[in-house]
């Protein structure tokens, strides 16, 4: 077993060179740690999970910021030594069950391995008995203690050290471990620990577990009642804050209106005096009368804002009355305290659903490996799925496409950035799942997820935003999805092409089209479906104009938008 390992055994997880072998640091680590010492270690009573303090500010939707602001730094300056510990692969394995025991063999076994057949067996029964491993770690992510070395095989997949090259090992040491930019970008680890604690709902899944109360002891009733508590003020919240948002808007717009107000009738009573007939002043100018039906349009306007302004101002104070209400309940009832800890049994579920999530980036025929090696990783460093990088590509897609994170309530577009898991997956697909809180349709943010070492960072990220457009335009139009909206008209098109296949496919890999290409001028699109998207997912103005001089195609869609918007139906 592993007291049998051999420092020259070539082309350990090396696809580059057929004589590469692990360095001898990575052997001393699986060496030092023998059959006894694990038998041993595996038996440690687990740490206790303390509680999170919450700071909620990730999960505060700020409905006044209109972009992602711009990372100034990818890399920290202080890079960590955590992958240079000689003792990480063991304490990374030290204090786990059973399921850790059976990866540190079956990893022995195919790291040492010559035959390939035996080598795919091998690999296939990592993949179980990884996840088996990771089922029993992800609940202590809550835990301020937690080692390092665990918290970077949950985020990472990084089990060995050795398994990088020098410069990727380097590179991994330099990233951010903490969400400075405070967006709501997540690691698998921070992922869980937000549901632990309690700050974020689980992921919605097609069935749901019925518990009878019944068979509840006092303090499962409790924290069901917490629980349902929590989703009325979830529910209540996007009301609120909508309402809130739309207040601000009236009183803006009444303050706008009212300035102007004054500077009419300021200006409208000044007279001029007449000379040889003082201290007589002149009638109004020509300019003076001209401001009399302006300040008349002005009065109606200011009426008509009074009675939207009431009208809002009456659903906010209802709104913030439930939402009182709510939380006074929440308060008598302990408040956070029963939710912000170690929630045990909403890990188990999150776990079954985040795993599921891993699998969808990879697909059925993609590389399941869930260990990271440098046999297939194979990014560059701006290509790699860290949380700065994601960002950074999200921020271009907003520059192409500022309305993508947009959601309509009420005529007013709130600016609303989904939940991004990074996954530490071979997958090349992100993906939407699911458009918005069931709770909240309102301000809630949906979640995607993004695989962190693709082929391509940037098709990844654009095809799980261009799953999270599909499904939000799908629920937008509801019944009508297939008359009305972004997606009917894109509906319609396909019948009429009459196209076989899955039709939210088609969409993604045109919309990656039209960000990648269309927006750089080079037409790859139909031109039914180039028409559709600059109708429904406009490019900014700067770049509209840019595009109209590069090609007659643009500049007659830029013409039909003149003419729409003088017919008022753009």
């Amino acid at each position: 077993m592993i007291d049998d390992l051999d420092p020259e055994i070539a082309a350990l997880l090396s696809s580059a060179e057929s004589s590469a072998s692990l360095d001898d640091s990575g052997l001393d680590e699986i060496e030092e740690v023998t059959s006894a010492s694990f038998s041993a270690s595996f038996n440690q009573p687990e740490i206790p999970v303390s509680s999170v303090r919450k700071t909620g500010s990730i999960h505060e939707v700020d409905l006044g910021q209109k972009t992602f602001t711009p990372i100034t730094q990818l890399l920290s300056d202080t890079p960590t030594d955590v992958f240079n510990d000689t003792k990480y692969y063991k304490t990374v394995l030290t204090g786990e069950n059973q399921s850790a025991q059976r990866v540190h063999q079956l990893l022995s076994k195919y790291l040492t391995c010559k035959d390939p057949k035996d080598r795919a067996v091998y690999r296939q029964q990592i993949v179980t008995a990884y996840w088996e491993l990771l089922r029993g770690m992800v609940g202590k992510m809550t835990d301020i203690n937690v080692p390092l070395p665990k918290k970077m095989l949950v985020r990472f997949g990084v089990i060995l050290p050795s398994l990088f090259k020098q410069e990727t090992k380097e590179f991994f040491s330099k990233i951010f471990l903490e969400n400075k930019p405070q967006e709501p970008v997540l690691y698998i680890d921070e992922w869980f620990k937000e549901i632990a604690s309690g700050r974020m709902n689980n992921s919605a899944t097609d069935e749901k577990k019925q518990v009878k109360t019944a068979n509840m002891t006092a303090e499962q009733v409790a924290s069901a009642e917490q629980s349902r508590l929590m989703q009325l003020q979830s529910k209540n919240s996007g009301k609120l804050q909508s309402a809130e948002n739309l207040l601000g808007i009236k009183e803006n717009e009444r303050n706008m209106l009212e300035i102007e107000l004054k500077n009419r009738i300021d200006g409208l009573c000044e007279h001029n005096t007449v000379f040889g007939a003082e201290p007589h002043r002149a009638g109004y100018t020509e300019m003076q009368r001209k401001m009399l039906p302006e300040i008349t349009d002005l009065l109606h306007r200011l009426s008509k804002n009074d009675k939207e302004l009431s009208k809002v101002l009456l659903e906010y104070q209802e709104a913030k009355a439930t939402y009182d209400n709510v939380q006074t309940k929440m308060d008598a009832a302990g408040g956070h305290a029963a939710v912000v800890t170690n929630d045990s049994e909403a890990i188990k579920i999150e776990f079954e659903t985040v795993r599921q999530m891993a699998k969808m980036t990879i697909g059925r025929r993609g590389n399941q490996f869930p260990i990271f090696t440098r046999e297939f990783y194979h990014c560059t460093e701006k290509g790699t799925g860290t949380r700065e990088n994601v960002i950074e590509v999200l921020r271009w897609v907003e520059s192409l496409d500022p309305g993508v994170f947009h959601r309509i309530h009420k005529n007013i577009p709130n600016r609303i950035v989904p939940y991004v898991l990074l996954v530490p997956t071979y997958g090349d697909r992100g993906f939407c799942w699911e458009p918005f809180d069931r709770y909240n349709r309102v301000t809630s943010r949906g979640r995607i997820v993004v695989p962190m070492y693709p082929k391509d960072l940037k098709i990844a990220v654009l095809t799980a935003v261009a799953d999270l457009r599909w499904q939000v335009a799908k629920e937008k139009a509801s019944y009508y999805w297939m008359e009305e909206g972004l997606t009917g008209q894109y509906y319609q098109h396909i019948e009429q092409m009459k196209m076989k296949g899955d039709l939210k496919e088609f969409f993604i890999e045109d919309y990656i089209l039209w960000m990648t290409k269309e927006s750089t001028g080079v037409q790859r699109l139909d031109k039914d479906v180039r028409g559709i998207f600059w109708r429904n997912m406009p490019f900014p103005k700067e770049l509209k104009e840019d595009l109209r001089k590069r090609s007659l195609v643009y500049d007659e869609l830029c013409k039909k938008d003149a003419n729409r918007e003088m017919s008022d139906g753009y």
